[in-house]
């Protein structure tokens, strides 16, 4: 699981010179078009853009990058067989071909998938691009050395398990054909009709084996994308990117590449971030964000300053808040006390302790409420806006409770505004009222991800978030509910251990679908069906809102990523 670099929590106190109205139009995926910002018809080449980021991009390695849809700035550089759709809102849900001239063709059972690569590809050297550098590509991922990229060609490729990559191993996989310098031919293990998403991942870009430098690779990638590395500086603290001259926008119908020159600055504070690019000055006038929020204290201070309200994107991420339970820790092994405290739940305080609407909307479906994840509306517990404490009490008295009972929420003490102090405390005073006495449990970052995420270790009762590798409810729900997916020593997602085997036998049976709008319904119907268990309580979906620069035009804001699409942009 990836969500997009996002920084919200330390933006919490900043002071804004000039503050934006959370109540006012900001622009997002519902109302930007092609034009771009300030209504400007006319976008231009040229100029320099400028990213200010609090995290640096680490491991610029196509091998190493854990990326959802190629990721922001990584997708400048490196071109893949399919991508996301640079479009806004929903219909940049949807994966399409990149380097590939479709999106992938199966054979029937779709355990077999074969790609054409578009004719005239070169690298930033002018030398062509052939279907043995993409093969290349993805068996460097599996060097352990190399490690940190997605994990599902692991598990797909027939092979894969046991594959250490081309370093120790120079045979290669006899899983990935390349019959001629255009195709390529993969055979997997088990059918999976949503193999095009997976091949949006930064591990299918091409890498010349003769330029493959090992680990030092990251220093000097070479490009297929519009855009070459020349500067990368402190583990990709200081990247800066220039035009590759040999991109040609007619093999690549989905990155404008409008500036000349990309230059990332990373290591700042996020209240920096956010006053640069308020004040716009110099610079930051052509600057944008790919990781840093404005924050709920950020937003509370909001004047409705109309110039500013028109330089916010918003944007919504596969993504969902919730708490879970562990049901081999008592109470929680009685559903009814999980139902107890579904109908406890006071969404609008959460919500409020999340930053408010602006920032949070309220979820009772695991899976988020985006048509591309399958979201089928369902709320099998109701509390209301504010909880139904008399429910709660009622199934607590038939669950042997009648005088309530005690529990501990464990939480992160990371200011995260999702799994953090504000959030527990607020479920706390909610249950309350319920007759269930909470006592707080914080952990600080790394305990508190070893400790939920260890199948002997687990609490009972925490909160946990989780983010969708790409836009459907196959990498939303599978990780978290599928009993093959339990983990008995290493991170283990699938926190309510349940191993049901019709819940097993549908995956199986959606995974075979290449139709993925049916796939979508089906997903739908199983989240359903498995919330009815009560393993989870779904409490919010976060919402991203970024400032840009006032000479930044063209925001693209999907639904895949939720944020500014920087391959879109351009800068006066």
């Amino acid at each position: 699981m990836r969500q997009p670099s996002v920084n919200r929590a330390r933006a919490a106190t900043v002071s804004l010179a000039l503050v934006v109205a959370a109540g006012a139009a900001a622009c997002g995926p519902e109302d930007n078009d092609a034009k771009g910002a300030g209504g400007d018809s006319t976008l231009r080449k040229g100029g320099t853009l400028t990213v200010l980021n609090a995290n640096p991009q680490e491991d610029f390695d196509p091998a190493r990058l854990y990326t959802s849809g190629g990721g922001n700035v990584p997708s400048l550089v490196f071109r893949t067989l399919t991508t996301r759709n640079r479009e806004n809102g929903a219909a940049g849900a949807e994966v399409v071909p990149d380097l590939a001239t479709d999106t992938g063709r199966p054979n029937k059972d779709a355990t077999v998938w074969t790609y054409t690569l578009k004719k005239g590809l070169t690298y930033e050297d002018g030398t062509p691009i052939t279907s043995a550098d993409v093969k290349y590509g993805i068996e460097r991922s599996f060097a352990p050395e190399l490690s940190g990229g997605a994990p599902y060609l692991r598990d797909w490729l027939i092979g894969g398990a046991d594959y250490q990559g081309p370093y120790k191993d120079k045979k290669g996989l006899d899983s990935i054909e390349t019959p001629d310098d255009l195709t390529i031919v993969f055979h997997l293990d088990k059918p999976e009709g949503e193999f095009p998403y997976l091949a949006t991942q930064t591990q299918f870009t091409p890498v010349p084996k003769a330029k493959d430098t090992g680990t030092k690779y990251e220093e000097h990638p070479v490009s297929s994308g519009p855009y070459k590395v020349v500067r990368n500086e402190n583990d990709g603290e200081r990247l800066v990117l220039e035009r590759n001259p040999h991109w040609s926008a007619s093999t690549d119908a989905e990155r404008k590449a409008y500036p000349d020159r990309i230059d990332v600055r990373s290591g700042l504070d996020s209240s920096v971030i956010n006053q640069r690019l308020s004040s716009s000055q110099g610079a930051d006038a052509a600057a944008v964000t790919t990781d840093t929020n404005l924050g709920p204290a950020e937003l509370a201070k909001v004047t409705g300053d109309k110039e500013l309200a028109a330089r916010v994107g918003t944007g919504h991420f596969g993504y969902t808040d919730y708490i879970a339970f562990n049901p081999k820790v008592k109470p929680f092994d009685d559903p009814k006390v999980r139902q107890a405290i579904s109908y406890a739940v006071d969404r609008t305080s959460v919500i409020n302790a999340a930053g408010g609407s602006s920032l949070a909307e309220a979820a009772t479906t695991y899976l988020p409420n985006q048509k591309s994840f399958g979201y089928t509306p369902y709320d099998h517990f109701p509390a209301g806006a504010s909880g139904n404490p008399a429910k709660a009490r009622e199934l607590l008295k038939e669950a042997g409770h009648p005088n309530g009972l005690t529990v501990t929420l464990t939480h992160s003490n990371d200011k995260d505004f999702e799994t953090s102090p504000e959030i527990a405390t607020a479920l706390q005073d909610a249950l309350k009222k319920a007759g269930i006495t909470v006592k707080l449990q914080g952990l600080e970052s790394n305990d508190y991800k070893d400790k939920i995420h260890g199948a002997t270790s687990e609490p009972g009762f925490f909160l946990a978030h989780w983010g969708a590798d790409w836009p459907s409810g196959g990498p939303f729900l599978a990780p978290i509910f599928d009993g093959r997916q339990i983990v008995e020593d290493g991170a283990n997602f699938n926190t309510g251990f349940l191993d049901d085997k019709a819940v097993n036998d549908e995956i199986d049976a959606i995974n075979k679908l290449t139709d993925l709008d049916e796939a979508a319904r089906r997903w739908g119907a199983l989240d359903k069906k498995i919330g009815e268990q009560a393993l989870t309580v779904p409490l919010f979906h976060p919402v991203y809102k970024r400032l840009y620069g006032k000479d930044v035009k063209n925001i693209v804001i999907s639904d895949w990523t939720g944020v500014l699409d920087i391959s879109q942009v351009a800068v006066k």
